[in-house]
């Protein structure tokens, strides 16, 4: 288990890391790629990224915007923000110069951490009276390099500064690429407390091998990394996934725990089934982000020799509810019973508490909850119904307190006034043997306002099933209002950067009217 604070007004994230570095200063730390560190090799590098910022200007408080790819840089910034007491602002390498403009006037950056070659391309406005400016992979003209700054700070040290463990660390964006950026903020404290919920959860030790394979710009693979660096364990982050290099990494370093998106896992399910391998180190494995089809959930219950959990939660109330294995063998479809400290319920449309078994917004209770998204004091409130988030999703929950995902509010189809849950639809086309994935959309139609389009991927896009096939099946499971009434054939699905289908970018292409005689 993570080690309780002791009593310090250091920062509560460097000082867990300072004390695993204490501990075992010879431990195998960090791997991202053919970096390997210690965490006596890792803690001189944090310590002296941390006084090489400070004496560069950076001051506690301060927003640091990052744009890395997952690479060791990028956890030793981590750590070195944590130390400081500055504010982290990760984002994505993925996005256009307006909305990567946008999201970082957003959080007010002040100083700039970026990969090489995304530096050269950014938008000349974003630099603009920019305090710190600091390249990571290469030289960029007019920018610090890391081997400067790591220079300054080993001949010119600093004591680490008091902090308030509540002190803002990460801002974590959303929507910046399809609509207003709304940064979630994130203080230390509520990392340290999802860090320990989690290892408690799942029963994470120092003796663990724990292994990121999403994005080091999202919260899941930040948490996975500092439960790790704080517990005492190693931490394993990839640099790139794909299913065959994710097996080769549990087998080459003897990973025991990770949390992976449903995407991932259906991957390396499908890379499993045909090698033959096993993996036998592993002793847990959870999926996380995004709703495993039941097809999917049942092979892997079945395959796999470890323990194998379905969680549900958000960046904003982190791990909500868990899915154990033993009920997940009663509850297939569920996502779980709320975590413990956590609760969990259902609004229903007339603002009150909705009846067992009907359908109404996810609300949580959590201590783990953010901060609040940074200068929105509207949208924080409106997120809010009493003391409880506001998930935005759609869910039942069932006499026994199990969780059911119907989908995102916005995603629902409604059509002649009867609402149809995306899910529903997409959960019985998954089932079919040929279908790799899908994503149920509305599209507009005259009469009935709104009906259901399907966008679908097949495991063999040049044998494809005859869509015949996919209506009967559709027929036999679905009710008459629950029908698709158009499928689209795509030779895969888009997504963002943690492997959810882009569920924004679907609707814009294809949400249309629907002409006379289209089926």
């Amino acid at each position: 288990m993570i080690p309780m604070l002791v009593n310090s007004r250091l920062s509560p994230i460097y000082r867990r890391f300072q004390q695993s570095a204490e501990r075992n200063p010879d431990k195998l730390a960090l791997v991202v790629g053919e970096s390997r560190q210690t965490y006596r090799e890792l803690l001189k590098e944090v310590d002296a990224l941390a006084d090489g910022l400070a004496n560069a200007g950076l001051r506690s408080g301060e927003h640091i915007g990052v744009l890395l790819p997952n690479c060791a840089e990028f956890v030793l910034l981590l750590l070195a923000g944590a130390r400081l007491g500055a504010v982290i602002v990760p984002q994505s390498l993925g996005l256009s110069p307006e909305a990567l403009a946008n999201t970082f006037r957003t959080a007010a950056i002040r100083h700039l951490v970026a990969w090489a070659g995304a530096a050269d391309n950014l938008d000349p406005q974003l630099l603009a009276a920019k305090g710190i400016l600091l390249s990571v992979g290469g030289a960029v003209e007019g920018w610090l390099g890391l081997a400067e700054i790591l220079a300054s700070g080993r001949t010119n040290p600093h004591s680490p500064p008091l902090l308030g463990e509540d002190r803002p660390y990460l801002l974590v964006l959303t929507s910046g690429a399809t609509g207003d950026p709304k940064p979630i903020v994130l203080s230390q404290h509520t990392k340290c407390l999802r860090a320990e919920a989690a290892a408690g959860l799942y029963g994470v030790k120092a003796d663990d091998v724990i292994m990121a394979a999403t994005p080091l710009y999202h919260s899941l693979a930040q948490r996975l990394a500092l439960m790790s660096l704080i517990s005492g364990g190693t931490s394993v982050v990839m640099a790139h996934f794909s299913p065959a290099a994710w097996i080769e990494n549990v087998s080459r370093y003897q990973v025991s725990f990770s949390i992976a998106v449903s995407s991932q896992l259906k991957q390396i399910l499908n890379h499993l089934v045909s090698t033959g391998e096993s993996l036998p180190s592993l002793r847990c494995l959870v999926s996380s982000s995004a709703v495993l089809d039941d097809e999917t959930k049942r092979y892997l219950l079945a395959r796999l020799q470890c323990e194998f959990h379905e969680c549900y939660g958000a960046s904003e109330i982190a791990i909500a509810t868990n899915l154990t294995p033993t009920a997940a063998r009663r509850k297939l479809g569920s996502v779980g019973t709320a975590v413990p400290g956590t609760e969990v319920m259902i609004l229903g449309d007339d603002g009150k508490q909705a009846p067992t078994g009907t359908a109404g917004e996810i609300l949580c209770r959590t201590p783990m909850l953010y901060s609040g998204y940074y200068g929105q004091a509207e949208t924080t409130t409106a997120a809010n119904w009493g003391d409880f988030f506001r998930t935005g999703d759609l869910g039942t929950m069932d006499d026994e307190g199990f969780l059911y995902f119907r989908g995102r509010i916005k995603d629902i189809i409604i059509t002649g006034g009867v609402n149809v849950y995306p899910k529903d639809i997409e959960d019985v086309i998954a089932s079919h043997p040929e279908v790799r994935e899908c994503a149920a959309i509305p599209l507009l139609d005259d009469d009935m306002g709104e009906v259901a389009g399907v966008v679908i991927a097949f495991n063999d896009p040049e044998n494809p099933p005859s869509l015949r096939d996919i209506q009967r099946l559709c027929m036999q499971r679905l009710g008459d209002f629950q029908q698709p009434r158009r499928f689209f054939v795509v030779a895969d699905l888009p997504k963002n950067g943690m492997g959810k289908v882009d569920k924004p970018t679907l609707r814009q292409t294809y949400c249309r009217p629907m002409t006379p005689g289209q089926a």
